[in-house]
């Protein structure tokens, strides 16, 4: 397989066939004949959750948009369509989604499998957007999991991390368009969410906390506001002590703001102001690996304290850590359900061994607040602790194996922190 790797360059995939079909009849011919296939997105995965050592189907060719539904607020995509691709075609019809995530580039489906997020107190995950889809299950046929159907498995389906079969179409619910204004403070200090937190990341409809962990302090303030209208909203100078940017910034010190979405609180378009990078441009600080844990939103304060307290070993190997809060959701597999959360990011330089023993230190700390891991990041949670995290898993686990009985969509990931009991 040529192009074997994801897209950061960290990871490897080990089948041996790339598939790039064109039609849904296709896409049933080549899951009914193949022993084991797997379902690649923009492979924006920093592990082997999307891997297989036989087969690779490429939704690339599966990127269109087939309804608009004005009369019920829905969109109906080819589930290999970019966010980036989607967004502008609801923008000239009038129609927003409710969040997006950092980075516009990525695909629905593969966003949605891993329960991919935004930022906002009022804003669950991506997926929760999702109204119904149909999957190509691993006999070749389809089945439509809908949030209209009473037997409750559109929970459990909807983060389904990949391993239901193949997601060729997707509804999901939009709301009217709206104008936004983005706004960068500088160097908020940490102590400052310990009797504020509230107030910090409810100033604006999205509030993005980043910091290199040099020091007690954030180095930004991402605010992303939501306007009535395209007057210029008005903007104190100071923010809990954080300085109000002059310049554009990138989350990165150091690095030119060009790749990143417009600030200075110049009004434009949702989908323009909501990621923080611009879908023309690639967004990289350069070849990167990427972790992510969610702990509960009333420990989150003490959960940074705790990160704060290694901060000198995470600093050197780390280009920039985000703190984003999320809203809770009733998705089985997804770090938020039934619990509102608070994210933190950590965008590291690439050197795998470096944050192979860095990872361990930080999940110990954090620990004691049941963080879970992103899924399609790098962790070193033991799988049997993974498991004790998800109260759902024993149903997630039925539903699979209901809808793949031989397995063909289960790869190592999957069997290692799913399928097999701990």
């Amino acid at each position: 397989m040529e192009n074997n790797r994801n897209w950061a360059g960290n990871y490897r995939y080990s089948a041996s066939e790339l598939h790039v079909p064109e039609t849904l009849e296709q896409i049933q011919e080549i899951v009914a004949r193949s022993n084991r296939i797997k379902t690649l997105g923009t492979r924006h995965s920093f592990n082997g959750i999307a891997d297989c050592n036989e087969n690779l189907i490429s939704l690339q060719k599966f990127n269109r948009i087939l309804a608009l539904d004005t009369k019920h607020n829905k969109v109906t995509v080819e589930g290999g369509i970019r966010y980036g691709d989607l967004c502008q075609y609801l923008y000239e019809f009038g129609y927003a989604l409710h969040n997006l995530a950092s980075l516009p580039h990525i695909t629905i489906a593969g966003a949605c499998q891993t329960a991919t997020h935004g930022s906002g107190d009022q804003n669950a995950n991506l997926a929760s957007a999702i109204h119904s889809m149909e999957v190509v299950k691993a006999d070749g046929n389809k089945v439509v999991f809908s949030r209209d159907q009473q037997d409750g498995l559109f929970a459990g389906a909807v983060v389904g991390l990949g391993g239901l079969g193949v997601i060729t179409k997707i509804t999901l619910d939009i709301i009217p368009t709206f104008q936004m204004s983005q706004y960068v403070f500088d160097h908020l200090p940490l102590v400052q969410l310990k009797d504020h937190f509230d107030e910090i990341f409810s100033s604006a409809y999205s509030v993005s906390l980043f910091t290199d962990w040099k020091t007690s302090t954030f180095n930004q303030v991402w605010q992303k506001r939501k306007l009535p209208d395209l007057e210029h909203a008005e903007v104190e100078s100071e923010f809990f002590g954080a300085k109000l940017a002059s310049v554009p910034r990138h989350p990165v010190p150091g690095y030119s703001a060009e790749n990143c979405s417009e600030q200075l609180g110049f009004p434009g378009p949702w989908h323009e102001r909501l990621p923080h990078f611009r879908m023309d441009f690639t967004p990289s600080a350069g070849e990167e690996l990427q972790s992510e844990y969610f702990v509960p939103r009333k420990d989150a304060y003490q959960a940074l304290c705790a990160i704060d307290r290694i901060r000198d070993f995470i600093s050197p190997h780390l280009y920039v850590s985000e703190v984003r809060t999320i809203a809770e959701d009733n998705l089985w597999m997804s770090p938020c359900y039934k619990q509102e959360s608070v994210a933190f990011h950590f965008t590291w330089k690439a050197d795998w061994e470096a944050v192979r023993q860095i990872l361990p230190m930080i999940e110990e700390q954090i620990a004691p607040f049941h963080a879970r891991p992103h899924w399609a990041k790098l962790f070193a949670t033991p799988p049997a602790h993974l498991q004790s995290l998800y109260e759902k898993l024993p149903d997630f686990r039925q539903l699979l194996l209901q809808n793949d009985p031989q397995g063909k969509f289960c790869n190592d990931f999957l069997k290692n922190y799913i399928m097999e009991k701990r």
